[in-house]
């Protein structure tokens, strides 16, 4: 019988959930985690609990811990990432800082033990036996392609960046002092266990990563030891720690992490802007000058107001705004995000046949989850109009191996549209697929060239009978990739 599945609690306040059995597909048969969808990942993920009750009872609230007795799961889990696969890594060229971290927690503090330069696997194994270090392994998920295949899912289903590390830490050792993380964290325990402390946030959905002393944080609020194949969740702002039990095998787990930046305080400042500039052209209150020498005086009463006024005034006017804009979370998730899975590395994407859709095609669009749709102001700099545009971007030719690595050099691909195509985007947005002879625009040069614009996002469902190949025109000089 599988363990009871609960919320991470200490027995007082709260009761367990009923214990339901696991599904898990037969040793040796397919993944038993639902590749076939983002949700269906998600809800296999988090099974038995539903994905509604966790929502509703666990997300940004309180710590949830399902543990499974599973052998099945277990071997997948363990499958993720090993100890062993580290030699294999370091032979394609890690390096300390950028790909791993060696670190031990001493007396409540994180004593940092990386090299300079290369890892070296020899070195690497030296200090996990020797000096009883924990290896923190950056974002696996370039390397090991099942995380990747996880990860993508994940991001589809969240609508936001999915990150991850492995720790892999000695027995009777710890690598991190207690802290909290930015981040929504959702923990799977690999190989050995893991004895794990959470405490009660001392800041709430804390919106930066901190250490905690040990005086500060008080008596556990749950303790628990995960075994392969448990998966534990809490919300950013948790306090946690953990270590390897003494006298077993070593602990290896994946953090895999989402929701960095992405609250609404964050929506408001990346749609504020937006919402301001489209106000202004038409308030002429907005464009009037500020008070001379505002700017060297401390903010007047009178000025606190007027802002207070305006803002009033922006409320009102979001009422009723069907396009917000976006500056920067769209544009910003669409490059920063993993690739299709089935993708591969480096595979040039191309239209079917080597045909681009003409007048008599149905299209539709491909990797729908990794496109998204935006109303902007025209980013070109040398249009002082700045009038807004439609863009369209897509994480379709996007590298893994600079996924979340930070300062890797990462670059934006998608087009622009004049807003006049925004009908005819929006119906290829709403519809599994769709007639290039029933898009809203004025001209079939018009339908012809906005579907022959971007053949790695959009591709030809079928084409009518008898129809001949059509000149296809070049494409709108708007138009981008």
């Amino acid at each position: 019988m599988p363990k009871k599945v609960k919320p991470a609690e200490d027995g007082k306040e709260e009761g367990p959930v009923p214990c339901k059995q696991v599904k898990v597909e037969a040793a040796g048969g397919p993944s038993p985690l639902n590749l076939d969808s983002p949700s269906g990942l998600f809800e296999s993920l988090i099974s038995p609990i539903k994905t509604e009750t966790f929502f509703k009872e666990f997300w940004e609230q309180k710590p949830l811990l399902i543990q499974r007795d599973d052998p099945v799961l277990a071997t997948y889990y363990r499958s993720l990432f090993r100890l062993s696969d580290l030699k294999s890594l370091c032979s394609r060229g890690m390096y300390y800082g950028r790909d791993v971290n060696v670190c031990r927690c001493v007396n409540g503090k994180k004593k940092v033990l990386n090299k300079d330069g290369k890892v070296h696997f020899l070195q690497l194994r030296k200090d996990f036996d020797q000096k009883r270090a924990t290896i923190q392994f950056h974002q696996p998920q370039r390397f090991k392609d099942e995380l990747w295949r996880i990860q993508e899912k994940l991001e589809c289903y969240f609508g936001s960046l999915v990150g991850s590390n492995v720790y892999i830490t000695p027995a009777g050792s710890q690598g991190l002092p207690p802290h909290y993380d930015d981040v929504e964290v959702f923990i799977l325990q690999l190989e050995g266990e893991k004895h794990w402390r959470l405490y009660h946030p001392t800041v709430p959905l804390a919106r930066e990563y901190s250490l905690e002393a040990e005086d500060r944080i008080g008596r556990p609020a749950h303790e628990f030891t995960l075994k392969p194949g448990d998966l534990l969740y809490f919300p950013r702002g948790t306090i946690h720690q953990a270590d390897t039990p003494s006298g077993l095998a070593h602990s290896t787990h994946v953090t895999i992490s989402t929701y960095q930046s992405s609250s609404w305080g964050d929506f408001l400042l990346d749609t504020i802007s937006g919402l301001v500039f489209d106000t202004a052209k038409a308030d002429v209150e907005l464009r009037a000058g500020i008070p001379r020498q505002l700017l060297l005086v401390e903010t007047t009463a009178v000025a606190t107001r007027k802002l207070s006024g305006f803002l009033r005034m922006l409320a009102d006017q979001l009422e009723g705004t069907k396009e917000l804009l976006s500056a920067d979370m769209k544009k910003d998730f669409a490059m920063n995000r993993l690739p299709p899975y089935y993708l591969g590395d480096g595979v040039e994407l191309s239209t079917p046949g080597g045909q681009l859709p003409g007048l008599d095609s149905t299209v539709r669009l491909q990797f729908r989850d990794h496109v998204v749709l935006t109303v902007g102001p025209d980013q070109d700099p040398s249009d002082e109009t700045r009038e807004k545009m439609v863009y369209i971007y897509h994480s379709l030719k996007n590298r893994r191996e600079t996924h979340m690595m930070g300062n890797e050099e990462t670059e934006s691909h998608g087009l622009r549209f004049p807003l006049s195509h925004i009908d005819a985007l929006k119906q290829i947005w709403n519809s599994s697929a769709i007639s290039v002879k029933d898009l809203k625009l004025t001209t079939d040069e018009e339908k012809q060239s906005l579907v022959t614009s971007w053949p790695y996002v959009l591709t030809e469902v079928h084409r009518r009978k008898n129809s001949k190949l059509l000149n296809v025109p070049e494409g709108d000089k708007n138009h981008t990739s």
